[in-house]
């Protein structure tokens, strides 16, 4: 149990001291709290002995009590509130700093939906519970205590059996502990795979929904849900025993109170003010201690779930040894590059040079390792053998952030926010201007079609870029790649989804940024149109180089001789 205690301060981080601060506060309410035993004895010798010549005093006392307890309560409630809510915000944004240094294999074998579930859910349990559990549970025993230091004083052996009371109650606390430790991970892993189904379901829905396939894959999450429910029961019955031991203890230790007060009074070695007095603590001795113990059942959970955000950490990154440099040019070279995913070889001894300022395309047949290129630039993964230098150094010598200020990206799945479009085109650097967005929208041949929207460059965008055609959407986005004026743009099949109309359109608006701007664009594509706007094609089979085609003479004539070898290859 104070091992998993000690791991919320741990994972507290900067907010150990606020987590201090409450429980300090909360010790502090526990002894105006024990102001009220004093008030109580007074009361009871006043009215044994018939006379009330303390009744200012002991409305004194209790107004004390009172006010002291209302004001901790509400400090060590803003403590503690605060601690939650903070310490799980900064881990939140540690982990999406972590995710960027981290390889792509990480997201390869962790769905999406664990990883949501992982900063939403799981998170989510500590952010509402851990702050508030510390306190409570800490603070639970410590109020106790000082009860028990009031017993002592008003009568040792009162006091001797409220603690051997709370050191049993303990015992039982660890006991109960160590069975629910055996559960509380596997209940922890079936609400994080439960969210991944469900996420996973929704995210398929059109694919279900054209197959007819509505009611087996509903059964799946069915089971995912039911398989939730089994581990959450199997949690409790681990612990119900335990709790229903802990009341037994605690009514004990109660009965034990009182049984003790009546023998003493009996034997003429208590008063009957002070067996009055225990008559009334017994009933009240434990009552912190019981809300410490009950919330002490979500302490196995919470560290579950505190251990799963943490795993993040003990994944390596790809930016340990990195420098600020600057690229000396904008070229890109690979010299002997070699990349597997696992057993799969994917390039073999790949060695290219890309001359800066020019328009590069990769071609060739799918799974030969074209976009492997790409992702091998960009540093979402690093090579297993060889070296890839941009600007004359070593992309792995470049802090990741270092690198990526001079790189942007295009993909085949443009994804644009809920905002206006200007905003989205901005998306890579919040502070530009009105003047660059519209100077990046025009080098983009996007800026006429966005001046034609009901609200120009104010419009707001439906989630997805759903209002925008598939070719206007990957214009925008190549806009949105200029913003940061890159040094080296690279696409991955800008052209994929797009009928022929629009793939004009988006290599058009790339040959528009070849004019304005003296960048590389490295394209990594399957429609030779589009590789035929090029200085150069680099043929790509099974990993290594087939051919590379040097642009000579008009377009169309470049096009025709890149039709002749990829039939020369495929065949």
């Amino acid at each position: 149990m104070f091992g998993v205690l000690k791991k919320i301060f741990v994972f507290a981080g900067r907010k150990r001291g606020t987590l201090k601060h409450a429980m300090l506060i909360s010790f502090l309410g526990a002894v105006f709290a024990s102001l009220q035993f004093g008030a109580l004895m007074l009361t009871l010798d006043a009215l044994l002995s018939g006379g009330m010549a303390n009744i200012t005093l002991i409305f004194g006392v209790l107004l004390l009590s009172t006010a002291g307890r209302t004001v901790c309560f509400y400090c060590s409630t803003n403590a503690e509130t605060n601690a939650g809510y903070h310490m799980v915000a900064e881990k939140r944004v540690h982990i999406g700093d972590r995710l960027r240094y981290i390889p792509m294999g990480y997201f390869n074998e962790n769905s999406l939906g664990n990883i949501t579930a992982m900063v939403t859910t799981t998170l989510g349990d500590v952010e509402n519970t851990a702050a508030r559990c510390l306190v409570m549970v800490i603070g639970g025993f410590l109020n106790t205590l000082a009860l028990c230091l009031a017993l002592l004083i008003a009568d040792w052996r009162f006091g001797l059996l409220a603690i051997c009371g709370i050191l049993c109650y303990l015992g039982v606390t660890e006991l109960s502990q160590r069975a629910m430790r055996q559960t509380a991970p596997a209940r922890q892993q079936a609400q994080m795979d439960l969210v991944a189904s469900v996420l996973e379901y929704i995210q398929g829905m059109a694919a279900v929904k054209s197959y007819g396939l509505e009611r087996d894959t509903s059964q799946t999450a069915g089971r995912t849900i039911d398989e939730s429910c089994r581990k959450a029961l199997a949690l409790e019955k681990s612990a119900a025993p335990w709790f229903g031991l802990r009341q037994f203890v605690v009514h004990l230790f109660s009965a034990g109170i009182v049984l003790a007060a009546l023998a003493f009074y009996s034997d003429d070695t208590l008063p009957l003010a002070r067996c009055l007095l225990m008559l009334v603590v017994s009933f009240m001795v434990f009552r912190e201690l019981e809300s410490a113990g009950n919330m002490s059942d979500n302490l196995q959970m919470l560290g579950a779930s505190m251990e799963k955000a943490n795993s993040i950490d003990g994944t390596p990154t790809m930016d340990i040894d990195g420098q600020e440099l600057t690229p000396a040019d904008t070229s890109i070279s690979f010299v002997d590059v070699s990349f597997s995913y696992g057993e799969r070889k994917i390039l073999d001894h790949i060695s290219l040079s890309v001359p800066g300022g020019t328009t590069t395309a990769v071609a060739g047949p799918s799974g030969g390792g074209k976009t492997t290129l790409c992702n091998l630039i960009a540093r979402f993964w690093d090579v297993q053998d060889g070296s890839i230098c941009v600007g004359g150094h070593d992309v792995r010598d470049y802090k990741l952030d270092s690198l990526m200020k001079n790189i942007s990206m295009v993909f085949q799945s443009v994804y644009l926010f809920n905002d206006t479009i200007e905003n989205n085109i901005k998306f890579g650097r919040s502070d530009a201007t009105h003047e660059e967005v519209v100077a990046a929208a025009k080098a983009a041949c996007c800026h006429d079609f966005i001046s034609q929207l009901p609200d120009g460059y104010d419009t707001v965008l439906s989630e997805g870029g759903g209002s925008l055609s598939g070719g206007e959407k990957q214009r925008a986005a190549v806009a949105r790649s200029l913003i940061n004026n890159p040094l080296i743009i690279l696409a991955d099949e800008p052209t994929g989804n797009l009928d022929s109309k629009s793939s004009r359109a988006v290599i058009e608006s790339f040959g528009e940024v070849k004019k304005r701007m003296d960048a590389t664009i490295f394209m990594v594509t399957h429609d030779s149109f589009a590789a035929s706007f090029c200085d150069r094609v680099i043929l790509l089979k099974d990993g290594s180089i087939y051919r590379q085609l040097e642009r000579q003479g008009e377009r169309g004539q470049f096009q025709d001789q890149l039709l002749i070898a990829i039939k020369e290859m495929t065949e």
